[in-house]
């Protein structure tokens, strides 16, 4: 039983770690948005090195990975959410204890 548990506050573990990766990337991205929009649309002259290479390409290709980032974060957990986990890993005892049992 502790040994569930030990896997349960891992898997636990790890999704937080994954969405505090997710929630920094969309804080990000949306400075970057700011700063895309006061740039295209408002004209504001922000011409220094990192800022200037925000265009439309980026933009497209960051929001891509952030969907993507978002799809496996949030759906993914829905398809195979922790019950899932769960089933999988009670299989995996099952067998691991039928092949012991065979050897003894």
């Amino acid at each position: 039983m502790e040994k569930s548990n030990e896997i349960l506050e891992q898997i636990a573990k790890e999704r937080v770690h994954k969405l505090k990766q997710f929630y920094t990337h969309l804080f990000i991205y949306v400075i970057g948005v700011l700063v895309y929009v006061s740039k295209t649309y408002f004209g504001v002259p922000l011409n220094f090195w990192p800022i200037r290479f925000i265009n439309e390409f980026v933009m497209g290709v960051w929001t891509f990975f952030l969907v993507m980032q978002a799809l496996q974060l949030f759906i993914t957990q829905k398809v195979f959410g922790t019950q899932w986990e769960q089933r999988r890993i009670q299989k995996v005892i099952e067998k691991e204890k039928i092949k012991q049992q065979k050897w003894e």
